[in-house]
């Protein structure tokens, strides 16, 4: 059931990165938002109805929800014009909660590769944090570059590999997955970074 939603999480991230990049109207992207942040509420619900006891699935479920609230927040602001710093000061809070997510998959659950994804979401939803809840518009761009990057790499390709069954918890494709997200997001640094005007 996870895999399923982590592909439509990419589909969102997709939309939205090109919102970010001023290729998707706002109140365009507010509907996939809606669709996707309840589709990562009711899931995760599901989940907790028939976890029992079964901490793993617990922490699982609630990890998802960071997520759902966020394009639930998302969708409704952009369809009624909401300031976004409630949604950027949020977006700090998941970016934190990822950071302990992502020590949870290295060392408690030992899924190396979702311990370096939960990483990459982290530094995106901080991105999120300084965009929207800082106002920093300078980093828009380079935030909708990330977020399209991150839209493929560490959500629609992972859930594929889930979906075939071709995904492994190995420390390799974690190496892979984290040297390739250091380059890529320092290559788009350099190409999208903020342009300083001085006097």
């Amino acid at each position: 059931m996870g895999s399923v939603g982590l592909l439509y999480v990419g589909a969102v991230l997709f939309v939205n990165g090109l919102m970010l990049l001023g290729r998707v109207e706002a109140r365009a992207a507010a509907v996939l938002n809606l669709f996707v942040g309840t589709l990562q509420v009711v899931l995760p619900t599901i989940a907790l109805v028939v976890a029992g006891d079964d901490l793993a699935a617990i922490t699982a479920a609630s990890g998802v929800y960071l997520f759902g609230f966020t394009y639930l927040y998302v969708g409704i602001g952009l369809l009624t014009g909401l300031d976004t710093t409630g949604v950027g000061w949020f977006s700090l809070f998941v970016s934190l909660s990822a950071l302990v997510f992502s020590a949870v998959s290295f060392f408690d659950l030992r899924d190396h590769p979702f311990g370096v994804i939960w990483l990459c979401w982290s530094f995106l939803w901080f991105l999120f944090f300084v965009v929207l809840g800082l106002k920093r518009e300078e980093f828009a761009r380079y935030t909708g570059w990330v977020t399209l990057v991150q839209a493929g790499g560490t959500t629609t390709l992972p859930a594929f590999l889930l979906l075939t069954g071709n995904y492994t918890t190995s420390a390799w494709l974690a190496v892979v997955i984290g040297v390739c997200a250091i380059v890529v997001f320092a290559a788009l640094w350099v190409m999208a970074r903020p342009r300083i005007e001085t006097a």
